[in-house]
C-alpha cells in the first residue's frame, strides 16, 4: 500500500460547506504518483508509457475541510497490459471516498497496449490488494 496525507484546501469545498466530490478525482491522480514511477521512475512526460481507461468513485461519507485526508493506494489487479489502481479516502478514520482506476500500459506510436513486464508486475504485486481487504 502506498499512503499519502493531503490537507484539503479551502477552495475545495462546495457550497454545502464540505469537500466537493470532483476533487476526489485530483486527489486520486496524485496519489498514483508512486505508481507511475514504476513505469517511468523520472516520471517523463516524453516517454509516459500509461493510459487510462475507466475511473470509477464511490463515495461513503462527507469530507471536511480543516482535517487531513489519507489516501491509500493499492493494486487490485494484474492483467496483460493493464492493472486495476483501488484507492480509498480516509478522514478521522471513516472511509470517506473509494475508487478505482484502470490503466493500461500503452505504446502512442504504435497506439497499442504492451505487455506488462515481469518486473513491472513484481513491483505491481507488492501492494496487492484483495476484495476481502477492502
Amino acid at each position: 500500500m502506498f499512503s499519502e496525507v493531503i490537507q484539503p484546501r479551502f477552495s475545495e469545498t462546495d457550497a454545502l460547506g464540505h469537500i466537493n466530490n470532483t476533487v476526489f478525482a485530483v486527489w486520486f491522480e496524485g496519489a498514483r504518483t508512486a505508481v507511475f514511477r514504476i513505469f517511468t521512475p523520472q516520471l517523463n512526460l516524453q516517454q509516459w508509457p500509461l493510459i487510462i481507461a475507466r475511473v470509477t468513485i464511490d463515495y461513503h461519507a462527507q469530507t471536511q475541510y480543516g482535517e487531513p485526508v489519507e489516501i491509500r493506494t493499492f493494486i487490485s489487479r494484474l492483467g496483460g497490459s493493464s492493472f486495476d489502481v483501488y484507492q480509498e479516502a480516509w478522514q478521522n478514520g471513516v472511509r470517506c471516498a473509494s475508487g478505482t482506476t484502470t490503466m493500461v500500459q500503452f505504446n502512442y506510436q504504435q497506439q497499442q497496449a504492451l505487455p506488462l513486464t515481469a518486473p513491472q508486475k513484481t513491483a505491481l504485486s507488492v501492494h496487492l490488494v484483495s476484495p476481502a481487504d477492502r
